[in-house]
């Protein structure tokens, strides 16, 4: 007597039914790795537009600092050293090429970064060449200090202040413009 005995047939792997605790598991492991995926893209752009602010704020600050460099130049003329005019005048016209060429340079950045900046910006350098250039010029005409007490002007003598309206409006555009920088890269 012969017993033939048949298998099962074979259930193939994707028939097979799936066990509920392995299901969950990788749909834990994929939601986990959706979360991460979007929580580090998300920090990965705010820091994206922090650095730009960062880097934008600086630039605009050094171009701040560059015009009060360009501000000291009246009171530099007059306090330099009577007893050698030429090297005094060379060594000015040296400082003042410096200063010059950071203004230079900060508004051809201004033009390329905003246009309301670059308006703004060039606004306080044509005033400030006005006004502290008109001081500079006045200044050459001042005898140069030889003397400590000389060197405390009278109230009046060099008088900046006009700057001030043109150097609050250049802040106003750059608190404008890194307050656009955040809003629109919040939206991409």
């Amino acid at each position: 007597m012969t017993v033939t005995t048949t298998a099962p047939p074979a259930t193939p792997p994707s028939a097979a039914k799936t066990d509920p605790l392995v299901a969950a598991l990788l749909s834990g492991a994929l939601l986990a790795a959706i979360v991460g995926a979007a929580a580090n893209t998300y920090l990965a752009r705010r820091r994206n537009r922090e650095d730009e602010r960062a880097r934008v704020r600086s630039i605009c600050a050094e171009a701040l600092e560059a015009v009060a460099a360009y501000k000291e130049f009246p009171y530099a003329i007059r306090r330099r050293r009577a007893d050698q005019p030429g090297s005094e005048r060379n060594r000015l016209a040296d400082e003042m090429r410096h200063v010059q060429t950071r203004l230079t340079y900060y508004s051809t950045w201004m033009k390329g970064e905003s246009p309301a900046l670059a308006t703004a910006y060039d606004t306080l350098l044509s005033n400030l060449r006005r006004v502290a250039g008109r001081a500079c010029h006045d200044a050459w005409l001042a005898t140069p200090t030889s003397a400590d007490k000389q060197m405390n002007f009278q109230p009046g003598v060099i008088d900046l202040t006009e700057l001030r309206q043109y150097e609050d409006a250049y802040v106003a555009a750059v608190k404008q413009h890194l307050n656009r920088i955040l809003k629109v890269k919040a939206h991409t």
